[in-house]
């Protein structure tokens, strides 16, 4: 009797329907704009996911998988890409999708206004083939295409144009900015920059419902003790990021669990190859010493990355020698040796730049943007010291900080970089090659480094399909950023996160927090 008493308790268990919740979490990073086009960062486009959709997205593998395309093809012999569109879908407005809306969504996010322009380099045009067909085509065969758009977000061409906000304004802001009319999972009901952002379940969502939440909140907190207190006191759901110095104090509570895993984010030190003189420090005015290879390679091997990972990172990451991590496609095996720890080494090389007494200058770093972001940068001081350079550090919010380097307002700076098609063609389109706003490239390369065989080589690299001839290329491209020290690759970030210990997720190598596959139990 009692077993069957068990038995069907069990079954109404497993039979009763998931019940609905309310949901809470944490960040550091506040998104600076709900435009999807005006802002290309990891912290704008991971909410936004939640709320737009493109034609194509990842799944929980990073897989690319439809959304709002249902399937694609390429043209002809490599012109291009068909994409079929996925019939019924609504925003949340309640204003049908269809062609027109990603003809709209290209010219906008391809416009010298917003800050995806770059992922378009490769396109030549845009065309409505039907309502429910458009092609895309391209200046040369790109069989990485589809990879490479997972985070383009569609709008609403009659919405976007009903508010004056055909066109993203990534400074003023408009209408758009801290408004959204999307077709993904979650709408935006409520948006107060810094303080609060709620969003609730979009009900003429076409996907399959797998979360059970009724409503979401997110908090920006910028204090990491601040944001653990509130996780245990049961103020959140969630938190992004634990602080490593607490992940072992709250993975033995009963009720939060942390989750950690391995960003694709790499950390690095950028330089301005093209500024003449210093900005900051002492020797402001004097001129620029990172314009000699050898100052930046001393640079590189006076940090002690072992020593930042020991114990800033706790053992949590991993060292990196170049501008995307092990995992990623087109890593170059060849090049996977970093500069060495050597204190007198980079003072040989000081010396032979002419700097043996060394040189003061100024380190930007944000405060709230990569984990532990200003930790790092008290301890580059530290070492950068050991060899006679003296870094002045200016550590700010992320909101200051991306205008404070598009301004060029900096002698050295900190960069994390994830490359959103998680192959290693992406940082070299946006970090590495000559920045060109006519042909969208190096949007993110603040340092404005330039090497002509980068350049020619970029084309060809989205354009080969022999593996083998494409990899050749990637491991010269490594191989010269290596030699000429472009940027000094830290280490790969860790992730980790932190929930209520009913809380079920999916944490994804991107850190891209997804709503649609939290369940509160």
């Amino acid at each position: 009797m009692l077993r069957l008493s068990i038995t069907t308790a069990a079954a109404l268990v497993l039979a009763a329907p998931a019940f609905a919740a309310e949901f809470k979490w944490a960040e550091t990073t506040d998104p600076q704009t709900m435009d999807p086009h005006a802002v290309n960062s990891a912290a704008v486009l991971g909410f936004l996911n939640n709320v737009y959709e493109g034609l194509v997205r990842r799944n929980k593998d990073m897989v690319i998988e439809p959304a709002l395309a249902t399937s694609w093809e390429p043209i002809g012999d490599g012109e291009g890409w068909r994409f079929t569109l996925r019939q019924g879908v609504t925003f949340h407005d309640g204003a049908e999708f269809n062609a027109d809306d990603v003809i709209f969504s290209y010219e906008r996010a391809s416009s010298e206004q917003a800050d995806t322009s770059s992922w378009f380099a490769p396109v030549s045009g845009v065309n409505k083939v039907d309502d429910y067909t458009v092609d895309i085509m391209t200046i040369a065969p790109n069989p990485i295409f589809p990879d490479s758009i997972a985070n383009w977000m569609m709008m609403d061409s009659g919405w976007a144009e009903a508010n004056s906000a055909t066109r993203p304004d990534k400074d003023q802001g408009n209408y758009a900015t801290i408004n959204t009319n999307g077709t993904g999972a979650f709408k935006v009901t409520a948006r107060e920059p810094g303080l609060r952002t709620v969003l609730e379940p979009h009900s003429g969502w076409w996907g399959e419902v797998e979360h059970n939440l009724t409503r979401a909140e997110l908090t920006p907190i910028q204090n990491p003790a601040t944001a653990v207190a509130a996780l245990l006191s049961g103020d959140v759901d969630f938190i992004n990021p634990v602080p490593i110095q607490d992940a072992a104090r709250l993975a033995s509570s009963s009720d939060v669990k942390v989750i950690q895993g391995i960003e694709a984010r790499v950390i690095m030190l950028g330089f301005p190859h093209q500024a003449e003189t210093l900005k900051y420090g002492a020797d402001e005015g004097k001129p620029n010493p990172f314009l000699d290879v050898r100052v930046r390679e001393a640079v590189a091997k006076a940090i002690n990355v072992p020593a930042i990972l020991q114990t800033i990172m706790r053992g949590n990451a991993e060292e990196a020698s170049q501008l995307v991590s092990p995992a990623m496609r087109g890593y170059s095996e060849a090049n996977a040796a970093r500069p060495a720890f050597d204190v007198e080494g980079a003072k040989a090389l000081l010396a032979d730049a002419g700097y043996a007494d060394g040189f003061s200058f100024g380190l930007k770093c944000p405060n709230d943007r990569y984990l532990n972001d200003e930790a790092v940068c008290q301890a580059v001081v530290g070492m950068l010291a050991q060899i006679g350079v003296n870094a002045e550090l200016d550590a700010m919010p992320v909101r200051n900080y991306w205008p404070e380097l598009r301004e060029d307002n900096f002698d050295m700076y900190l960069l994390g970089w994830s490359p959103g098609t998680f192959d290693a063609e992406h940082p070299i389109r946006f970090l590495a090659t000559t920045p060109n706003a006519e042909k969208k490239l190096g949007s993110w390369n603040f340092g404005d480094y330039s090497n002509a065989r980068i350049d020619e080589m970029l084309p060809a690299i989205q354009s080969e399909l022999d593996d083998a001839k494409r990899q050749a290329m990637l491991d010269e491209a490594a191989k010269i950023l290596q030699d000429e020290h472009a940027y000094v690759p830290l280490y790969v970030q860790p992730l980790v996160w932190g929930a209520k210990a009913n809380v079920e997720l999916t944490q994804r190598p991107d850190n891209f927090f997804i709503l649609r596959w939290v369940t509160v139990n």
